[in-house]
């Protein structure tokens, strides 16, 4: 790999999880304030609007946005054909949104759903016209940049959504922090991006584009539809507080390893487009992202699971608690999310999308199938549940797909997460077991939990000699030299 390109993606990364985790604190601060100013309800709104904004979303973008970042060298003409087209079909999409309002709002039986989605789809125009500005930071793996713009937009909308929820605001609070969370970057952008589209439309180069991009938008689409249908049932056969500590448990999990996750796909995919054709680096990146993840990922996981009761009432008060036991489902969900966020990108950087979309269509629709299945004949645990262990599933299939296509076989990428794994799971189970009769506070119990799992984990993985371990250890050791040097200077 050229060195600028690895200390591009080295920085890139480092930006893109310090924003990240960045928003993930503010969010969580968010979270704290705001469980306590506005209801279940509140969010289950939300939650039941969010399928729609999703489709809408990627039939705006149509995959373009991925075909400009594979594509080495785009030109002017092919920024500005997709900046037209964007700006064309977020037009249209919010005339269908509008339009439909008064059927969705029929769907759930909540009227108030008619006005909230017509201005929540006024999202879909904001986005449209920084779409391409963020691509192609994106590409150029400027994302300090990036990290600072969505900083800004977190900050302003915290305060401002704060605000309209202690006033009585209540669901309308969210609906404008959705609709400053686009402006303010939008806004940003345009005053400090130095690109401008041209007043022009190429025929050729959409073609072009669309041959890569339309399979990336309906593999995109689809995963889209069977990742948030849960919220469709949910809402339409139970109810809107139902369907709010679905959402809480939901989102909460994300705060953690989906956060991870975009961070790694924000980067992954410029970092393997620009190693489509060296695919033994490609592996042996595959392999390495795969063990590092893994390893900070499942602890983070298992102790969430440890300590979710004392978490849950001490971030967002007691009236969350029925979103406990979902949430530790999902946080069994993020650990595969997390690791197909390291293998689905590199189908699409090498130009499989064609391959990539065919695969999707049988995962999603066995995805749906047992979703279903499991709401039919077991209620809400049911689609939860089946959903964890669709999840799963389709991580063993990308990763057979990975063995495919770059010759990266799928023993040894299985390989690299068994030893972390069997720690993981170790701690996690030795942790309860001696800490499962122990009477105290639950604030000090989740907290003694915690400390004994991170034992327990670091000393295994001492012990057995984690390349994943040493890989850390590492980086602590030479970051605490470097400190300090400079506090000796």
């Amino acid at each position: 790999m050229d060195e600028s390109v690895k200390q591009k993606a080295a920085k890139g990364m480092l930006w893109s999880l310090i924003q990240r985790f960045s928003s993930v604190t503010i969010q969580f601060i968010s979270g704290i304030i705001l469980a306590r100013l506005l209801t279940p309800s509140d969010y289950g709104v939300i939650g039941m609007l969010l399928i729609f904004m999703v489709v809408a979303q990627a039939l705006m973008d149509g995959g373009f946005g991925s075909a400009l970042i594979q594509r080495k060298n785009p030109t002017q003409e092919d920024y500005s054909t997709i900046f037209w087209w964007n700006m064309g079909m977020s037009l249209v999409l919010y005339g269908v949104m509008y339009a439909i309002s008064p059927w969705v709002a029929d769907f759930y039986h909540m009227p108030i759903l008619c006005k909230v989605l017509r201005v929540q789809s006024l999202v879909l125009i904001i986005n449209a016209l920084s779409l391409v500005q963020a691509n192609q930071l994106s590409k150029q793996f400027r994302f300090k940049k990036i990290m600072f713009v969505n900083m800004t937009s977190s900050v302003i909308s915290l305060f401002v959504t704060i605000y309209l929820a202690y006033h009585g605001y209540g669901v309308w609070s969210l609906v404008f922090q959705n609709l400053l969370m686009a402006f303010i970057p939008m806004t940003i952008y345009w005053c400090t991006n130095k690109w401008f589209p041209s007043f022009v439309f190429s025929k050729e180069s959409f073609r072009s584009l669309f041959s890569f991009g339309f399979f990336i938008f309906l593999t995109h689409l689809i995963n889209e539809v069977c990742n948030n249908i849960q919220g469709l049932l949910i809402g339409r056969f139970f109810n809107a507080s139902m369907m709010g500590y679905y959402s809480k448990a939901r989102s909460t999990e994300k705060l953690a390893a989906s956060s991870i996750s975009q961070a790694l796909q924000q980067v992954t995919f410029p970092l393997y487009s620009a190693l489509q054709d060296d695919k033994k680096t490609l592996v042996d990146t595959v392999r390495r992202l795969t063990q590092y993840v893994a390893f900070l990922v499942f602890p983070l996981m298992f102790c969430l699971i440890l300590v979710a009761k004392p978490a849950f009432v001490l971030i967002y008060s007691e009236r969350w608690i029925p979103s406990v036991p979902y949430f530790q489902a999902f946080c069994l969900l993020g650990l595969s999310g997390c690791l197909q966020s390291i293998n689905t990108q590199t189908i699409a950087a090498i130009g499989k999308s064609k391959q990539m979309f065919g695969w999707t269509i049988v995962k999603r629709s066995v995805g749906i199938v047992m979703i279903v299945l499991g709401l039919v004949f077991w209620g809400i645990w049911g689609l939860v549940w089946a959903s964890v262990i669709h999840n799963w599933l389709v991580y063993i299939v990308n990763v057979s797909l990975i063995s495919k296509y770059i010759k990266c076989s799928f023993s040894s990428q299985i390989y690299c997460l068994i030893p972390v794994l069997a720690i993981a799971v170790v701690s996690f189970s030795v942790t309860y077991l001696m800490c499962r009769h122990i009477d105290m506070n639950m604030y000090l119990k989740g907290g003694l939990q915690i400390l004994c799992y991170v034992a327990i984990y670091l000393g295994l993985a001492y012990l057995f000699k984690l390349s994943s371990f040493q890989f850390y250890k590492g980086k602590l050791i030479n970051f605490l030299s470097r400190g300090k040097k400079c506090f000796m200077s």
